[in-house]
């Protein structure tokens, strides 16, 4: 299975929510599933036998523990969902089912998982996996900004059958994708889903992440240690991390602009060193009448910054 195929199967796995989305193209994907199974019958397999490349650490350890005593006690009533393995014709691909295929993996008790066996290429199985997905949950904005750039960031399709995926408009699309590029999939995932947290504050967070330029992986640690340790009242701590967030960088309008943007260094009667903080990091500006000088640092200033480097790098 290619990098991109399993990037998409870990996007679509990470999506969270409660509410039916997408029907019409939930039902034409899942119906087209359906008959592509196998004569229609349940197969009881080995779970070793099936290749699912998703890490499990997504899944919820206490929801699949609550999964393995149900089947445990009354039997697995859903069957989940492979194809065959074009590869290994003795092993299995699961498309959908990761929490019962896990359930029954841990368990003592039941040792076959059931399942239904379709003939789909990699695209059907991805459709019939998002459509399963979007019917079933209600994603929130990022989550669907994210999925549509991970879908076509892989090839997976056109923006139009993007957009039919997650049954959304194109210019929908085009502006969930400006939000994920903009914020960037390591913050965005740092925060979470934050269901509630709609398009326009997520604009305006990604309008901040241009103005002011603050260390990301220091944005990114505030907002997994805001998730890590939200109170038991909080409703969705995902939330909690976006606000704290957002907050950061909106103190970053209350610092006073020659404290935060400009350093000037005078270098002797005819020249000037000026650093100036940038959206896009740090700009040295030399304004010189000597010529030797500039000569000189033309020659020596690599080596020098170089030096600067690493000493940055030991500190």
């Amino acid at each position: 299975m290619s990098d991109g195929k399993k990037r998409r199967m870990s996007m679509l796995d990470s999506m969270a929510g409660a509410a039916p989305a997408a029907p019409m193209m939930a039902n034409r994907a899942l119906r087209s599933a359906r008959d592509a199974v196998d004569t229609h019958r349940i197969w009881d397999l080995d779970p070793e036998s099936i290749t699912d490349d998703r890490s499990a650490d997504r899944l919820d350890p206490e929801d699949v523990a609550d999964l393995r005593s149900s089947i445990e006690a009354v039997g697995q009533t859903v069957p989940i969902l492979v194809r065959r393995d074009p590869t290994r014709p003795d092993r299995y691909l699961l498309v959908y089912g990761r929490r019962r295929l896990e359930a029954v993996r841990g368990s003592q008790h039941v040792g076959k998982v059931r399942a239904m066996i379709a003939a789909m290429d990699d695209r059907a199985a991805v459709m019939a996996q998002a459509s399963e997905n979007t019917g079933r949950r209600d994603l929130s904005f990022i989550e669907k900004a994210l999925f549509a750039q991970e879908l076509l960031d892989t090839d997976f399709g056109t923006q139009a059958e993007v957009a039919e995926v997650l049954n959304l408009t194109k210019s929908a699309i085009s502006m969930a994708l400006s939000v994920s590029r903009g914020v960037g999939r390591d913050l965005a995932s740092a925060i979470g889903p934050a269901h509630g947290i709609g398009r326009p504050r997520w604009e305006a967070l990604a309008k901040d992440l241009q103005t002011f330029a603050l260390p990301v992986p220091e944005l990114i640690e505030l907002a997994m240690h805001v998730r890590a340790h939200a109170a038991p009242d909080v409703a969705d701590p995902s939330v909690a991390a976006f606000d704290a967030v957002s907050l950061r960088l909106r103190k970053a309008l209350m610092v006073p602009t020659q404290r935060r943007d400009a350093r000037k260094l005078p270098l002797g009667m005819d020249s000037a060193l000026r650093l100036t903080r940038t959206k896009d990091g740090l700009r040295i500006d030399l304004r010189t009448k000597d010529q030797e000088l500039a000569d000189w640092l033309l020659e020596h200033a690599g080596p020098a910054l170089e030096e600067l480097h690493a000493h940055y790098k030991r500190r």
